[in-house]
């Protein structure tokens, strides 16, 4: 575990002690609806975990490699984030998949723009998203998600 996450955790629970000291039976019903919250999400998380692991054997990122690499610059990085919106992928999964890519191939400028739309943009995860804050946020949010997500791929271009 590194620093960041350790102080994140100490912090967490800093927060609960003082919340709880607080108001006992406020931070317990907190906890509760967070709890309840959270099982009913894990089906889909699962669900999303399931869905890369069965892209990332039908596809493997050799292949994705080889197809990137024979478009021009824009066309993959449009193509890549195309696919990156496909699911909602945690940044811990994200990093090493988006590595992998790269180690295979992958420029940089379409390995950004698939990183960011995984991590950012979500069709599969559109329903839950949609259920938990309505169609227009979640629109707009992916919409927004998804042009930032290839501005940013093009400044890293330049940059790096």
């Amino acid at each position: 575990m590194d620093i960041f996450t350790l102080a994140i955790w100490i912090g967490t629970l800093i927060f609960l002690g003082i919340s709880f000291f607080k108001d006992k039976v406020r931070t317990k019903q907190a906890l509760k609806m967070a709890f309840g919250m959270g099982k009913g999400m894990v089906a889909s998380i699962l669900s999303i975990i399931f869905a890369i692991g069965l892209i990332l054997t039908l596809l493997p990122p050799t292949e994705i490699a080889g197809f990137v690499s024979k478009q021009s610059v824009l066309l993959a990085t449009f193509v890549a984030a195309l696919f990156g919106t496909i699911t909602l992928v945690p940044a811990f999964i994200a990093f090493p998949l988006v590595g992998t890519l790269v180690n295979a191939g992958v420029g940089i400028i379409p390995s950004v723009a698939f990183l960011t739309t995984l991590t950012m943009v979500g069709v599969v995860t559109f329903p839950l998203e949609k259920k938990e804050f309505g169609v227009k946020f979640t629109a707009v949010r992916n919409g927004l998600s998804f042009l930032f997500a290839i501005i940013i791929a093009l400044v890293m271009g330049v940059i790096i």
